[in-house]
């Protein structure tokens, strides 16, 4: 199995989800892109994935106007993203946040994921 290790940005923790995905959007390179219904913002989310050729599997909102389709299997293997957060949760300084520096909390988070992926 190939690994690719992509880039982790950290937000701060009164930020939404969207201004993350600001930041990660425009760099991704992908065949899909999966994501919970936080992400379904037409302008900001769906549209420039969709303008690259980029799959958007995100399911849509109940109070969206007009329903949009998307891949429900493809949808189900989001679960591996949310094992990788449940996995990092058990390391106590990641999941409490005892760094006041956010780039030795990013060097932890790396550290531990990398530990993670080794084990």
């Amino acid at each position: 199995m190939l690994w690719v290790i992509r880039p982790i940005f950290l937000t701060p923790g009164q930020a939404c989800d969207l201004d993350g995905a600001d930041v990660l959007l425009p760099v991704v390179e992908a065949e899909a892109v999966l994501a919970d219904q936080a992400y379904d913002a037409q302008e900001r989310g769906i549209e420039p994935l969709t303008q690259r050729g980029i799959e958007v599997v995100i399911p849509p909102k109940k109070n969206r106007k007009e329903s949009r389709h998307y891949d429900e299997i493809w949808y189900k293997a989001r679960h591996l993203i949310e094992n990788f957060f449940a996995k990092l949760k058990p390391y106590r300084g990641i999941a409490t946040r005892y760094d006041k520096r956010s780039v030795n909390f990013l060097g932890g988070i790396y550290w531990v994921a990398s530990v993670i992926l080794l084990a």
